[in-house]
């Protein structure tokens, strides 16, 4: 493997920690922002499993011999600022915080597809990344199957 090429499996990984730590922090927003504690609960145990995805990711970096992100996006920060004020907008509407909620999952799974359809990830940084997507897609479907549920 090349210096460039190692740099930039380090770099994709390094965007899909920031944006899973966004996703950390919109998931304990959104269970703090609901009344409801079934989903509180739910989102806090999603958060969770983020925070072990971002674990793995992080090795993953480190194992390449890269610094790891620590923080969100710039994105992700002013996501959250927008659900924090629709949350306080809305009255801690668990509608409008589940769709927002869903919306960051939406943007999450399409940079996990992205860098898993760039083909630049290698072997063993490659299978990590998919690993980290199944937990993705698991948690945006969750989401998505509430946001339907709530429509209906």
């Amino acid at each position: 493997m090349t210096d460039n090429t190692r740099q930039d499996e380090i770099s994709t990984l390094n965007t899909l920690i920031a944006t899973l730590i966004d996703s950390v922090t919109g998931y304990e927003d959104s269970a703090a922002n609901l009344d409801n504690s079934r989903l509180q609960q739910l989102f806090r145990d999603n958060a969770r499993e983020r925070q072990r995805v971002v674990e793995d990711l992080r090795a993953e970096v480190r194992r390449l011999g890269g610094n790891p992100e620590d923080d969100g996006s710039v994105l992700g920060k002013t996501h959250q600022r927008w659900l924090d004020l629709k949350a306080a907008v809305t009255g801690r509407d668990e509608k409008a915080v589940i769709n927002e909620t869903e919306r960051g999952e939406d943007y999450l799974k399409e940079k996990f597809e992205t860098a898993l359809s760039e083909g630049s990830l290698s072997g063993e940084t490659r299978a990590v990344v998919e690993n980290a997507y199944q937990s993705v897609r698991k948690g945006h479907d969750q989401v998505s199957a509430l946001k339907h549920g709530h429509e209906a």
